[in-house]
């Protein structure tokens, strides 16, 4: 792994010839994302940790450029620490045009996130993709989008309420309250064991979409002049396997911190 790690960040330095110009002009970076992302981005104290800000990390690291990773509230507080400079990146967020006003999205994504519809076991209903939650009751998390199509789907067709933290909209499904949630597929699963409702939900097949995630830089960040040199890191760090591997490693991490909270 950490042979791999520094196979990637050395491939990095090669390829970025601006990369010493741009850490010149950056000394630092604040960094955040989802406090319920888990294991990609998760609260831990007043960080975020997982398998995305180890990623931010490791480029920054290579650029010679410190990173802080901060805990700045819900998912919707951190998008706003983005859009107000408070924070330099936000990781593991779709694309979407609104937030493309005061973000700068490095590309290509890190990794693709299926989206699904996760419904109280027992409670099924016949479903083949999106036009079978017409007329049903919906629940997302607050700050949540699942990009530009599927939330116009969601603003045309759907009935779906938001609520602050998956748990809420977890609890809400249980209860009957509301037909489904929608949710990502890894965090959903690794967020009911979490919160112990392993066995009162199930995620409907096949996924509602599979979306790109995103590292992305504020517009209001004096570091932007780094974007070329993450982008060019992170086809490197996808292509030759160091990104799945921090995955991995973050399940793990991710389960000990759970057993141990």
């Amino acid at each position: 792994m950490r042979k791999a790690v520094s196979i990637a960040v050395a491939t990095l330095l090669t390829l970025s010839t601006g990369s010493a110009f741009a850490a010149g002009e950056c000394a630092s970076l604040t960094i955040t994302g989802h406090p319920e992302y888990a294991p990609i981005a998760y609260r831990n104290g007043d960080r975020i940790v997982g398998a995305a800000p180890t990623l931010v990390e490791k480029i920054a690291a290579g650029l010679n450029v410190a990173a802080t990773s901060k805990y700045t509230g819900s998912w919707e507080d951190a998008q706003a620490a983005a859009r107000d400079g408070v924070a330099d990146i936000i990781f593991g967020i779709y694309y979407n045009d609104e937030r493309a006003t005061y973000l700068d999205y490095v590309r290509p994504p890190f990794m693709l996130d299926p989206v699904v519809a996760m419904v109280a076991t027992g409670k099924a209903f016949p479903f083949k993709g999106q036009d079978d939650l017409i007329g049903k009751k919906g629940v997302t998390n607050d700050g949540e989008s699942y990009g530009q199509a599927f939330d116009a789907f969601i603003a045309d067709h759907l009935t779906v309420t938001r609520t602050a933290g998956v748990e809420k909209a977890f609890e809400a499904v249980i209860a009957g309250e509301a037909d489904y949630v929608i949710v990502g597929l890894y965090p959903g699963i690794t967020a009911a064991a979490q919160f112990g409702v392993t066995d009162k939900l199930q995620p409907l097949d096949p996924p509602l979409l599979t979306a790109e995630m995103f590292v992305a830089f504020s517009k209001k960040s004096p570091c932007l002049s780094l974007m070329e040199p993450f982008s060019k890191a992170i086809a490197a760090m996808t292509a030759d396997g160091t990104y799945a591997s921090m995955l991995s490693e973050a399940t793990t991490a991710w389960q000990d911190w759970v057993a141990k909270n």
